[in-house]
């Protein structure tokens, strides 16, 4: 088997499981339009609940690039919550949602979890230094 052969198999091997997400996504959805139509006495057609599944999907996609992108335009190779607010920001009451959220999380995040950013500026460097070289006379 060469090289070739194997990169083949692996893009074979990703199409396949880009496959079941996909359908795995797709099936939730339909799933919750069902569960929500019931709970609302109402009735959809089948090829309605699959092109709002298909949508959902391509929508999702597309915020995943997003996010993507946003992370890699903020020099970061993990995306973070910021970056899902950021790309709600056409959308006022998901980006509250979103808001409101991330801000819960952080303060059910103990203290010790969170990443502390020592604070140093040029002028406490120079007074340190400096007066690390002073002894006074008791």
């Amino acid at each position: 088997m060469d090289v070739s052969d194997l990169q083949e198999d692996l893009m074979v091997e990703e199409d396949s499981m880009d496959d079941l997400i996909r359908d795995r996504f797709r099936l939730s959805a339909i799933s919750i339009a069902e569960v929500e139509a019931k709970k609302s006495g109402m009735e959809i057609a089948g090829p309605v609940v699959a092109c709002v599944a298909d949508l959902a999907f391509k929508y999702a996609e597309n915020v995943a690039k997003d996010l993507e992108l946003f992370a890699h335009h903020a020099g970061r190779k993990v995306v973070n919550m910021d970056d899902v607010v950021l790309s709600a920001h056409r959308n006022d009451n998901l980006a509250a949602s979103l808001r409101s959220l991330c801000n819960e999380l952080k303060a059910k995040e103990p203290q010790s979890e969170r990443k502390r950013k020592k604070v140093s500026t040029k002028k406490d460097d120079k007074a340190s230094s400096s007066n690390a070289g002073r002894t006074t006379d008791l």
